[in-house]
């Protein structure tokens, strides 16, 4: 499933702008976690206002 972790990368790399420069892996593993929350947070925003076909 190469295509569907590309998208995740490529979205926090464009608009989030993803740019991580910190001292400590642990500042960095937050500053990605944070990311992968908002991403998250998006996409079900995303999916709770989409409608059913009729």
């Amino acid at each position: 499933m190469r295509s569907a972790v590309e998208h995740v990368f490529a979205c926090q790399k464009g608009p989030m702008a993803l740019f991580v420069r910190t001292i400590g892996i642990a500042r960095a593993k937050t500053k990605i976690g944070m990311a992968n929350l908002v991403y998250n947070m998006r996409r079900l925003v995303w999916w709770d206002g989409r409608t059913a076909p009729a």
